[in-house]
């Protein structure tokens, strides 16, 4: 069947399960449930993004203007799309933790007059749509135990013939220093605690700012470069799985040649579907960015694809 314009994403918008502690085990959780008087609704939060936004920059940032909070993005939770006028609406939601003061923030506005507080039951009880109950039934779901692992492909660093010295030492070129620039914004959002890459300086140069941002240095880790992979193709497998199992929420850089690897290899055991990215495989653009979500045991529960943090094509 052939498409129509009516089939393609014409308004892309961004949202979360926001919640907070509420109680001494982890399942203790209350959730932020917002009143939109333009449509007299109780909704989860959520708002377009704006030009050359990504998803999770757009999610934190209409959550403070919803709801007044900040917040530390976790797990991506779905899309949901749906048909408007022009052609069809793609929102995407994540799990949110309130970060700061969680008692300070909210003011009445335009677009949301009331906030609440609710347990998951009485949430579900309070949205106006299956569609926001659906996404909430998937934050309830998530392991109790879990770990965002960020799996970033290194940015753009030239054409190798280009390149007269040792390939190791190649440098991220002007496009891959803008690439490097977009991802740190979009990997400060989901709140990481170290940072873990290939031995190569395009690897590096991809996430130290990220480095600079926490306070850390980048730590290498010979098993993600493409030259381990070839000896051991696992060896980057079993890296992975053992900084996921450490928790918290690591940064890890590699190359193209191993993370379609990586990816296919843990979804295939975790029984996790993935996203169509790409017609011939696992997609691993340059600036690119897997979300890994694990639980407690090391196995892999959920896999979202973020492109290039750049909206538009970039020179090598």
């Amino acid at each position: 069947m052939s498409s129509t314009a009516t089939d393609h994403i014409v308004s892309h918008a961004a949202g979360a399960v926001l919640w907070r502690a509420a109680g001494p085990t982890a399942s203790d959780i209350e959730v932020a449930v917002v009143h939109r008087p333009r449509y007299d609704d109780w909704s989860l939060p959520k708002g377009h993004l704006d030009p050359g936004e990504t998803a999770p920059v757009a999610a934190v940032r209409e959550l403070e203007e919803e709801t007044g909070h900040s917040a530390v993005l976790g797990a991506f939770l779905k899309r949901v799309e749906y048909r408007i006028a022009r052609g069809r609406k793609a929102v995407d939601y994540f799990s949110a933790r309130v970060s700061g003061d969680v008692r300070s923030g909210f003011t009445p506005n335009e677009e949301v007059d009331e906030l609440r507080w609710c347990t998951p039951p009485e949430a579900k009880g309070l949205l106006s749509y299956e569609s926001d109950s659906e996404v909430l039934d998937l934050q309830t779901a998530l392991p109790q135990q879990r770990t965002t692992l960020l799996l970033v492909r290194h940015a753009k660093a030239g054409k190798r013939e280009h390149w007269a010295g040792d390939d190791d030492l190649r440098p991220l070129s002007d496009a891959g220093e803008r690439q490097a620039s977009a991802l740190r914004e979009m990997l400060a959002t989901f709140g990481p605690d170290r940072v873990v890459s290939a031995p190569l300086l395009r690897c590096v140069q991809t996430v130290q700012g990220v480095a600079e941002d926490i306070g850390t240095e980048v730590a290498h880790e010979t098993a993600l470069s493409e030259r381990s992979h070839a000896a051991d193709p696992d060896a980057a497998v079993r890296r992975i799985v053992e900084i996921a199992a450490d928790g918290g929420t690591p940064v890890v850089c590699s190359q193209g040649g191993v993370i379609p690897h990586v990816v296919e290899t843990l979804a295939a055991r975790g029984g996790v579907p993935l996203p169509a990215t790409k017609r011939d495989g696992v997609a691993a653009k340059k600036g690119s960015l897997w979300q890994l979500t694990f639980d407690g045991r090391g196995r892999l529960v959920g896999a979202n694809y973020l492109p290039s943090a750049l909206p538009t094509p970039l020179p090598a």
